[in-house]
């Protein structure tokens, strides 16, 4: 009883860059839908339609951010985190050291 009505958790794959490219072309091709295309090569559905989207964005058809651009993007964040961390870090040594000067 407690199966019924759930699917089981499907593990994160990853999948190369040619392999999104093929699938991609294939769903843009239109003689075949992207849920098609998605069944045909055991893929979800969501995921054919986001790099359809992201191969339009960084194809200048439709506005948002470009593959390179996100790849920056995340750079720059995990830099930020980890400065912020640096930061922290000298605050809190800071503090320790000026309570054992006095």
């Amino acid at each position: 009883m407690e199966s019924m009505g759930k699917k089981k958790a499907r593990p994160r794959r990853s999948f190369t860059w040619e392999f999104k490219a093929e699938i991609v072309e294939l769903g843009r091709r239109g003689d075949r839908s992207v849920g098609q295309v998605a069944k045909d090569f055991d893929l979800t559905e969501t995921a054919v339609r986001d790099w359809v989207r992201q191969a339009q964005v960084d194809a200048g058809e439709r506005d948002g951010l470009t593959s390179s651009e996100r790849e920056e993007l995340a750079a720059l964040r995990r830099e930020n985190r980890r400065l912020r961390e640096d930061v922290d870090i000298l605050k809190r040594a800071t503090a320790f050291f000026a309570t054992e000067t006095r």
